[in-house]
């Protein structure tokens, strides 16, 4: 049983190694990021705002690509599809964090079983030894003390594995706070271009002369 645990918190390191590293590279400098969109916007310059969008990685650039896409239409409309490719975006932001909490839960039950397979071996050992009296004691004694070392394994890997989910999950809840700001922000700003004069299209503004 000790192998199974060794391979149970194998197996939730590579996943926490893995979606650290995810999380890390969706997370980005949300004010900057959403300065950079509007200033493109203001100025016409919406195609390049979604060619932004789609090299950049995470989950913000999806929402903020959803809502470009709508200019002028409505606000309800603008937020409908941000909701929409929110969807989309978390689902794969909690992709795999559940494993985590599942061997949080299943490690003590493991080790457990480690526990009383290794007691059972350690009983059912005495009939057969060679000793009497007080060896024989001490004999089970030991058996005994090797068999709680797998519930003591398994109670460790549940905390570091409770304790990599409260991680992660924070940091899930983080990116989704940004991108609830970075879409409400962003859709407010929309139909305030639309207010002060309509959103000025790319593909319709005139060459500016050579300086």
């Amino acid at each position: 049983m000790m192998w199974v645990l060794l391979a149970v918190s194998l197996f939730g390191f590579i996943i926490f190694i893995e979606r650290t590293l995810f999380l890390h590279r969706g997370q980005l400098r949300t004010g900057q990021f959403l300065e950079g969109i509007r200033n493109l916007v203001s100025r016409g310059r919406r195609l390049e705002a979604l060619t932004l969008c789609e090299d950049m990685p995470g989950p913000i650039p999806g929402i903020v690509k959803a809502i470009l896409l709508q200019a002028g239409a409505s606000e309800s409309k603008m937020r409908t599809v941000a909701e929409e490719a929110a969807l989309v975006e978390i689902p794969i932001l909690e992709r795999r964090i559940g494993s985590i909490a599942a061997i949080a839960r299943i490690a003590p039950l493991i080790g457990l079983l480690g526990t009383v397979l290794g007691m059972l071996q350690a009983f059912f050992g005495v009939p057969f030894s060679e000793t009497v009296g007080y060896p024989t004691f001490g004999l089970l004694l030991g058996g005994i003390g090797q068999a709680l070392l797998t519930t003591a394994f398994g109670l460790m890997i549940a905390i570091m594995a409770h304790i990599a989910h409260h991680f992660l999950h924070g940091r899930v809840r983080a990116l989704v706070h940004d991108m609830e700001y970075t879409g409400h922000d962003l859709i407010q700003f929309m139909q305030q271009e639309q207010t002060d004069g309509g959103l000025p299209d790319e593909e319709t503004q005139e060459p500016e002369a050579d300086q």
